[in-house]
Order: C-alpha cells, then structure tokens, then sequence
C-alpha cells in the first residue's frame, strides 16, 4: 500500500505510496454488485490507516496537471508539460453536519 522509511532529520519522514492503475482498482472490484457503495477511507497521517476518516466516492474525472521539467516523474524531460491524471473524488458520507461558520 504505502512505504514510508525514515530520513536522517528525525521530524520528517519520506513518504511514498503506491498509486494504483486502473487495472488494480478492476481487479480490486471484481465480483462486487454493480449497486455496492464504494467508500474512502483516508489515512490521518502518512501511511496511518490506523484512524482513518471515511469518505464516499462520487466521481471519478481526469484532471490534467502541469509539470516541470526534470521532476520526479518526468526527470528525463527538457521541458516542461501537461498530463492527465485519472482521480477518484470523495465527499463526505451521507449525514447532518454543522455548517461552517467561517
């Protein structure tokens, strides 16, 4: 699911999950009713699943972002660029909540 290893400054931790294909999430879903509801649980912390918060899956839309030249993912380009980026979105699941009085 997701590696974490500690780095040399003991407050900070290098953090780097597993982003899953699209096959995985397929494969992942085989055999589940086309009614199940599909939910999020999103970790508190880095790799802590421990005290996850829940959240449910409403959509799923490609979302292109930019990026710069040599970074992580793209350190073998000279220029800069855009890519799409398959993301599942989540909401909070069906309730009463207070409104934010900010």
């Amino acid at each position: 699911m997701t590696e974490t290893a500690p780095l040399t400054d003991s407050a900070t931790i290098d953090h780097s999950p597993t982003v899953w294909t699209a096959g995985q999430l397929r494969e992942a879903l085989t055999g589940l009713p086309d009614d199940a509801l599909v939910h999020v649980g999103v970790a508190d912390g880095p790799g802590d699943f421990d005290g996850y918060s829940e959240y449910a899956l409403v959509d799923l839309a490609p979302v292109e972002k930019d990026y710069a030249p040599g970074s992580r993912d793209h350190a073998q380009e000279s220029s800069a660029g855009t890519e799409v980026e398959y993301t599942l979105f989540a909401d909070f699941k069906a309730g009463q909540y207070y409104r934010d009085l900010a």
